[in-house]
């Protein structure tokens, strides 16, 4: 399955983490054909393989999805035809079901790497006499070598397509794709420190994933209590952290002895309104602001681990009924 540009990982890499689980970043064909031989725990791939393999993964295979959206590698599955020649003039799917050209004994010819989601867009489409063409690799050079009419695959920026001279149709998008987590059921149902790992990698995830693009800021504010202090952050700014402002006493050396002189205020704060911030802090008396990019954010345990459990338990009793 080839990947877009937009998704640069092209090799498939695999790692243990603290000796207790191997986890692998490849595309998803790479575990089926080698599955049998390869004891991998967790997968890193494309929510547009979980798709392509739907049928697979429902069934009795050893597979199941830990992370739907990982929030990288992101691109969608569309169809490109050439810009020159019979297309020229062809900028959707319904202006392609209109062209007479195709029959029985001349089908538009689609390579792909796609097959299962590409019997599903000719059904959708109502495209007539389709010959789907099972291919991976450079599937851009297609056209211009005359072995297939079209291509269906994943596109990013879309600039490959236009090197090759070919062009996305209006209303072809089968689905939008991301990295995903997927997992062996095998694994997390009779292993337990596998299990314990992956609940550590999910939580990591989540509480890294909702700390993108969040700042923590602190800034040092004279006031006669923490109380006139809070009154001030949560009445003049609109800047009141997760759930309040923390606000704790700063204490300097004076006459022999610790005093309190400010007070800390720490919020938290998305990047874009990063300076927003700051001048509002400033208006009501902060200096010497402290600005820090956030790694995680943990509230209390992501849904999707309930999720996973549940899903293992059914699956543990239909193996056993």
């Amino acid at each position: 399955m080839k990947k877009p540009a937009t998704a640069p990982i092209e090799k498939k890499s695999e790692s243990a983490i603290n000796g207790a689980l191997r986890l692998s970043f490849s595309p998803l064909y790479h575990h089926h054909a080698e599955g049998g031989q390869r004891r991998l725990h967790l997968l890193t791939c494309f929510s547009s393989a979980i798709a392509q393999f739907d049928v697979i993964i429902s069934g009795d295979e050893d597979l199941i999805v830990v992370h739907d959206a990982l929030q990288f590698g992101k691109c969608y599955l569309a169809l490109g035809v050439p810009s020159y020649g019979i297309f020229a003039n062809v900028s959707s799917v319904a202006e392609l079901v209109a062209l007479p050209q195709w029959s029985e004994l001349r089908p538009l010819r689609i390579s792909t790497g796609f097959t299962y989601l590409g019997r599903q867009f000719i059904e959708k489409s109502g495209l007539k006499h389709v010959q789907l063409l099972s291919a991976d690799g450079a599937l851009e050079a297609a056209p211009a070598m005359g072995i297939a009419d079209a291509i269906l695959d994943l596109i990013g920026s879309g600039t490959t397509l236009r090197e090759n001279n070919l062009k996305q149709l209006e209303g072809s998008v089968l689905l939008k794709s991301q990295g995903v987590l997927v997992a062996s059921k095998r694994a997390l149902l009779h292993r337990k420190t596998a299990l314990e790992k992956t609940h550590e990698i999910l939580e990591r995830l989540e509480a890294h994933l909702r700390a993108r693009g969040q700042f923590t800021v602190t800034a040092h504010m004279r006031g006669k209590s923490m109380e006139e202090v809070a009154n001030l952050i949560l009445n003049v700014t609109n800047f009141h952290g997760l759930q309040g402002p923390t606000i704790s006493p700063v204490f300097t050396w004076a006459n022999g002895a610790a005093v309190v002189d400010f007070y800390a205020v720490v919020i938290c704060v998305t990047k874009y309104l990063l300076y927003e911030a700051v001048k509002q802090l400033r208006q009501v008396g902060g200096s010497g602001v402290l600005v820090s990019p956030l790694t995680y954010i943990f509230y209390e345990e992501p849904p999707r681990w309930q999720q996973l459990l549940d899903k293992l338990k059914s699956r543990n009793k239909t193996a056993h009924s």
